[in-house]
Parts: structure tokens; C-alpha cells; sequence
């Protein structure tokens, strides 16, 4: 792999990892129809952990404060004791689907019809949580519930083309909170996701055989993932504060729309 492919892909992880368009059915699709090389698994885990460090490097205030409260409790931080169970709570869901139908789900749900399929239902959901939501519930409004739901609405992300990132924020949507605690809490849940998918692979690098991956393609890589990583995360809490979710939601659905013109018209592309 040559550093221009790295920085590309890491860049399209980086971006599409955090808006609510679907990482891993843009790379799919990238790779079926623009021929771009699948990234191999200890890349793949490189570029995990460079948006595993943009997450921590933006948010660790908040696992900082976590963490003081975890080991310092008293009355003042009760809400940070509460907000790391509900992150607790909710990574329970999405980590067993990962563990036990990972597999499965890329092999089934990898073809891009499948995946166009899940890109437009989850924009068409994304459009009725904007339509229906109240948008009236503040992040320190969550509960153990809301925190329950958002997991098990992760949990089907383990599927190219429905987004964690997506899925979450929808769910979240409907349940009342505003558009950027949603895209807050969706956030904060990547970071153990994201780190227990990365641990879980580690084995499987080590017994693997390593692919041709000089060391400056890997660096360019990470750091292409690591920086547009915060960069998505930083701007889109910023756009989210004035505007909605309803342009990702029409790009899920004019990618469906591509996908389908061109699995009808040229069957063999």
C-alpha cells in the first residue's frame, strides 16, 4: 500500500466514522465499485486507533472527570458516576453483537445492494426523528433507560452501511434530546466501542501475516485518520448547535439512489 492510499483511507475513516453516514459501507462501496484495496487488518486497526485517539484527545475532560469521580465519589460529581454506568450500560449491547455476529453481518450484509438498502432506511429514519422529535432534552438529561436504548440501537451497526455513529444519534433523536447531545453521547460511546473492537483484534494482528505496509504509509495513515477524526467531531458538535441532521440524511438516500441506478443499469460494474 502507497501513502497516497493511506491517506486516503485514512481520511474516509476518519470523516465517515463520526458523521452519521456509515464508515464501513462507504469503504465497502469504495472498494467494490473504485477498486480501492481493502485496508488489511493491521491497518485497519491503525487507523481504528488513530480515531480512538481523536476521541480521547477531544473528550478527555469528560473521561478525566469520570475517572475522578469513579475513585473521589461525593454528592458534587454524581452525574459523571452516572454518566459512566449509562456508558457501561450501553456498550453491553453493541459489544456481545460485535463479538458473537460480526462475522456474519460483513458477509451477508457486504454486497452493495444490501448496503444501499441500510443507507436509505436509516436516512429515512434520521428524516422522521427530525420531523417527529421534540429536541427538548438537555445531555445531563439522560437516564439509564435512554442509555439502554441507544446500546441496543448500536448493536445494529455491526451491518456495513447503518453507522454507529447514525444509528445512535437517530435513536437518541426520538427519545428527545437535542441534536448535539445526541451526537455527544453517540461520541462518548465510540470511545469503548472503538477500544474493545481494537483489543479484541489484537490477537488475530499477531497471528496474522502482516501486510506490505512500509512504516511512513502506516504514520500518514494514522495521522490522516487521528486529524480528520476531531476535525469531524469538533465541526459537527459545532453545526449541530443551528442546523439538523436532514443533509446527511439526504446523502444517505442519494447514495442509496447511485447505488441502486448502477446495480440496475450496469450489473456488471
Amino acid at each position: 500500500m502507497n501513502s497516497i492510499t493511506a491517506i486516503f483511507l485514512g481520511l474516509v475513516q476518519g470523516i465517515t466514522e463520526f458523521l452519521p453516514i456509515s464508515s464501513s459501507g462507504h469503504l465497502a462501496l469504495l472498494e467494490h465499485y473504485l477498486k480501492v484495496p481493502g485496508a488489511g487488518l493491521s491497518f485497519d486497526i491503525l487507523l481504528h486507533l488513530g480515531t480512538l485517539a481523536a476521541l480521547v484527545g477531544y473528550f478527555w475532560r469528560e473521561w478525566l472527570a469520570m475517572g475522578h469521580a469513579l475513585v473521589r465519589p461525593s454528592p458534587q460529581n454524581r452525574g459523571e458516576r452516572y454518566l459512566f454506568l449509562y456508558l457501561v450500560m450501553a456498550t453491553i449491547p453493541g459489544g456481545l453483537a460485535g463479538l458473537l455476529l460480526e462475522k456474519k453481518a460483513e458477509t451477508i450484509f457486504r454486497e452493495p445492494l444490501h448496503i444501499a438498502l441500510l443507507l436509505g432506511s436509516v436516512g429515512i429514519l434520521l428524516l422522521v426523528g427530525e420531523k417527529v422529535a421534540r429536541h427538548h432534552r438537555a445531555f445531563d438529561r439522560l437516564t439509564i433507560f435512554d442509555a439502554v436504548l441507544i446500546g441496543l440501537s448500536q448493536a445494529l451497526a455491526i451491518m456495513p452501511g447503518v453507522s454507529r455513529s447514525g444509528i445512535t444519534m437517530t435513536c437518541a433523536l426520538f427519545l428527545g434530546f437535542t441534536r448535539e447531545a445526541s451526537a455527544r453521547f453517540s461520541f462518548l460511546l465510540a470511545t469503548p466501542i472503538i477500544a474493545g473492537a481494537g483489543l479484541h483484534h489484537l490477537p488475530h494482528w499477531f497471528k496474522a501475516p502482516q501486510e506490505d505496509l512500509s512504516k511512513t504509509a502506516a504514520a500518514l495513515g494514522f495521522l490522516a485518520a487521528l486529524i480528520s477524526s476531531y476535525l469531524t467531531i469538533k465541526y459537527l458538535l459545532r453545526f449541530l448547535k443551528r442546523h439538523t441532521f436532514k443533509p446527511f440524511a439526504y446523502y444517505r438516500l442519494a447514495v442509496m439512489a447511485l447505488v441502486l441506478l448502477l446495480t440496475f443499469l450496469y450489473p456488471a460494474f
